[in-house]
């Protein structure tokens, strides 16, 4: 197996560039597209425990307000052959300096580099 193929590490970056920006600028379509469209997806966050593609659009439909504004502040890449990468990152939120952390899976599909399984957890206030 081929780890951290640089052309494999490059496509998920920029998958990942992708979703922050569609966070930055609330495009709900690109991110319900980012996560693989199965029941076996899934999305742990503060408070929260959604289990496949429908349940995390709902829940990002349902969401009143703006997103809250985040910097990434540390990057992590890594690929396992050419159709799995993990990312982990560290946060800090615009409006209330508070630190957290993402964990992402990325799997590539046909139709491209998908989002399987993702966590984030912020630190206490």
């Amino acid at each position: 197996m081929i780890l951290n193929d640089p052309e494999t590490v490059a496509e998920v970056t920029a998958a990942f560039r992708a979703y922050e920006a569609a966070l930055r600028e609330e495009d709900v379509s690109t991110l319900d597209e980012l996560f693989h469209d199965s029941p076996f997806t899934v999305r742990f966050s503060a408070g929260e425990a959604l289990y496949g593609a429908h349940a995390i659009a709902t829940a990002r439909r349902s969401r009143s307000g703006p997103i809250r504004k985040r910097r990434v502040d540390q990057v992590v890449v890594a690929t396992y052959g050419r159709h799995a990468g993990t990312v982990d990152a560290e946060l800090t939120r615009d409006d209330d300096g508070q630190h957290g952390r993402l964990s992402q899976t990325w799997i590539r599909f046909v139709d491209g580099w998908r989002i399987v399984s993702t966590h984030l957890s912020l630190d206490p206030v």
